[in-house]
């Protein structure tokens, strides 16, 4: 494909239908969509859905700076302002030589880090993120417990064979721990659920590991973890979904009472 046919392709990709307006409605568009946002940001913003819908695909090259300011009908430095907030944002990089701006491969996992920042910056409590794992993973394990046996059924067991080797270190113990509640949230079928999920696990995953490394009485305790593993997955496999989510409870709530699970 020669340069101008993918320079054209980028542009429809960023505003043609079904992603941003294009020449004609652009400017217009901006201006009555969001006001009281700079245009720069307004732009950011139509770039940033045509990558969130799949218009612009990971590694694809964004318009030219020029391209971008005819099509919306706005200077180069406004183009540049809002590219650099999308870099901030982890969402494009500066790909070249030649110089041009591309779409970041797993931007989904920058996006995850951002939410896991918002909720610090913010000062959520570790109390406050529990309860909501909580809600969280009920609804994952009564979903689970519905779903056809995929890989994921497979993902959990493994995890908890893991968890089952005594010779593993707390480090070790938190890793599987991750895999077998990710495995049941994959589990559910629900991408939303799975994706706030690791990122609300990425927020505590610090915490979570200072209780299991300050416990003195850590075997006994991994022990007691892995039999609560055991009993949840159990539930699941026998379809009992008021079962799992009662175990999946009290089992969150046993780490923070007890300090450690």
């Amino acid at each position: 494909m020669s340069q101008p046919e993918s320079s054209a392709l980028a542009t429809e990709a960023v505003t043609g239908a079904g992603a941003i307006p294009g020449p004609a409605v652009a400017a217009g568009a901006l201006a009555a969509s969001a006001p009281r946002l700079p245009l720069y940001l307004q732009v950011a913003h139509r770039i940033r859905e045509a990558i969130i819908a799949g218009h612009l695909a990971p590694g694809d090259p964004l318009p030219t700076e020029r391209e971008l300011a005819e099509s919306f009908e706005v200077s180069r430095a406004s183009v540049r302002e809002a590219l650099r907030a999308l870099q901030a944002e982890g969402l494009v990089a500066a790909s070249g030589p030649p110089a041009r701006t591309v779409v970041v491969p797993g931007a989904a996992a920058h996006a995850r880090d951002a939410l896991v920042t918002l909720l610090r910056l913010n000062g959520v409590g570790v109390g406050d993120l529990m309860s909501f794992r909580t809600l969280l993973e009920c609804e994952s394990v009564a979903a689970a417990a519905e779903a056809p046996r995929g890989p994921w059924f497979t993902e959990a067991h493994i995890a908890l064979a893991a968890m089952r080797d005594r010779t593993q270190s707390a480090e070790e113990y938190d890793r599987a721990d991750l895999h077998f509640h990710m495995a049941l949230a994959q589990g559910s079928g629900n991408a939303a659920l799975y994706l706030v999920m690791q990122a609300l696990r990425g927020a505590v995953a610090k915490h979570l590991l200072e209780h299991l490394t300050s416990r003195p009485d850590l075997p006994t305790t991994l022990a007691r973890l892995t039999a609560e593993h055991g009993a949840i997955l159990t539930a699941i496999e026998a379809g009992d979904g008021a079962a799992a989510q009662r175990l999946v409870r009290n089992h969150i709530r046993a780490f923070y009472s007890r300090g450690g699970g």
